[in-house]
């Protein structure tokens, strides 16, 4: 890219590509140069066939006679050429290959008027210098090669030209003059179309990048905006999109889901007793832990507010949303991380609520399971913190007390 720069900040005829570069746009423009080339040929067939048959039958036998052999030579090497461009190939091959093949059929078309003299003569190499000008212009290929067809076409013309017995040298000479004027400034109106074609070019790569570099940008800013910069977990914003996915937009949630809402207890006195930067490293450990111990590509983990965290286990029944919940708090417990204040533990300890959708029961909203995952949570505050409680409706005192024991 800073090559690409580099050069258009010169004019454009300065231009001149690298290597690399020059290979690019060379893949560039090889679809429709080949499609030129071929198409060029083609008509070249046809013109050679329709040519041949008029002559025949409209010229004199000894004059239509004396044009069959080169005129028949013609379409068959402008077919072969048209073949050997239907796909990539080493580009000194293609290259030495349209070179002869044009070179063949301008002598052919030469050849033609030669064989026939009188005014076949003449007109037959302004024909051949016409068509020679047309490849040309529309060949979008090396200026090398585009000199080399200009001086074969040239060259042809000279040597027809001086050995013409119908013409005086100063004639042959002046219409070689001006013929040769018409080449060069034909092969400058084609230096210039590539060199304009380049430009295109490098703007077209500088303009990719740019929307390239935009779109990264703008990756990034998304990343940005769906994760929580301290943990890395996904924010609020991002899990109410998942939600709203999995509960397919509010129209009907999945078969079987479980939720998660943990909160790290006694969170306040430990950010007011040890500072806010050890508060940070305390939930960055957190959300590692959780992230940790539930299924990589199938669970979904969010920090939804300043120590809470919801978690989405699609497919998971109570059992294992249970099993899940108690590893994790274990683990949380486990780290050692200090909470000298805390009036549960002296270090960090996670209060976890659960609510469950299972098959044939009530069709609960995202809205009504994460209210019920909220109330598991109050509770599990409620008896202790350090727990994990899983929510059923109308719980009594008694199925509390029950609970709690199984929990201890």
């Amino acid at each position: 890219m800073a090559e690409v720069e580099r050069l258009l900040s010169h004019p454009a005829r300065h231009i001149r590509l690298n290597d690399e570069i020059n290979r690019l746009f060379k893949d560039r423009i090889w679809p429709q140069t080949s499609k030129i080339i071929r198409a060029w040929m083609i008509w070249v067939a046809i013109l050679g066939v329709l040519t041949f048959i008029f002559n025949i039958l409209l010229l004199p036998p000894d004059v239509s006679k004396s044009m069959v052999r080169p005129g028949a030579m013609l379409p068959p090497i402008a077919l072969a050429v048209a073949l050997v461009w239907r796909r990539p190939r080493a580009t000194w091959l293609q290259g030495s290959l349209l070179i002869a093949g044009v070179f063949a059929i301008l002598l052919l078309i030469a050849l033609v008027g030669v064989s026939a003299g009188g005014e076949f003569y003449e007109r037959h190499l302004n024909i051949m210098l016409f068509v020679a000008i047309t490849a040309i212009i529309i060949f979008g290929i090396p200026l090398v090669w585009t000199v080399i067809i200009a001086t074969q076409a040239l060259s042809i013309y000279f040597v027809f030209q001086l050995t013409n017995p119908s013409l005086e040298l100063g004639s042959a000479l002046a219409s070689m003059l001006l013929f040769t004027t018409g080449v060069v400034a034909t092969v400058a109106a084609r230096r210039n179309m590539t060199i304009l074609a380049q430009k295109a070019f490098l703007f077209e790569l500088r303009d990719r990048r740019r929307v390239s570099e935009q779109a990264e940008v703008n990756d990034r800013l998304e990343c940005l905006a769906r994760t929580d910069p301290l943990t890395g977990l996904a924010n609020r914003r991002s899990m109410t999109e998942t939600i709203d996915h999995l509960w397919n937009k509010g129209k009907k949630g999945p078969e079987r889901v479980a939720m998660l809402m943990c909160d790290i207890d006694e969170f306040k006195k430990l950010n007011d007793h040890l500072g806010h930067a050890e508060g940070d490293r305390c939930l960055v450990q957190v959300a590692g832990i959780i992230q940790k111990h539930v299924r990589r590509n199938l669970d979904h983990v969010a920090r939804y507010g300043g120590e809470e965290f919801l978690v989405i286990l699609p497919g998971m029944s109570e059992k294992q949303a249970l099993c899940v919940a108690e590893r994790v708090r274990k683990k949380v417990e486990a780290a050692s991380l200090p909470n000298p204040m805390s009036r549960v533990s002296q270090n960090v300890t996670l209060s976890i609520g659960i609510a469950v959708q299972v098959p044939n029961g009530e069709n609960l909203s995202s809205e009504q399971l994460q209210c019920n995952a909220d109330a598991a949570l109050y509770r599990a505050k409620q008896l202790g913190r350090n727990r994990v409680i899983i929510h059923r409706p109308a719980t009594s005192i008694h199925d509390d007390i029950a609970e709690r024991k199984a929990i201890r």
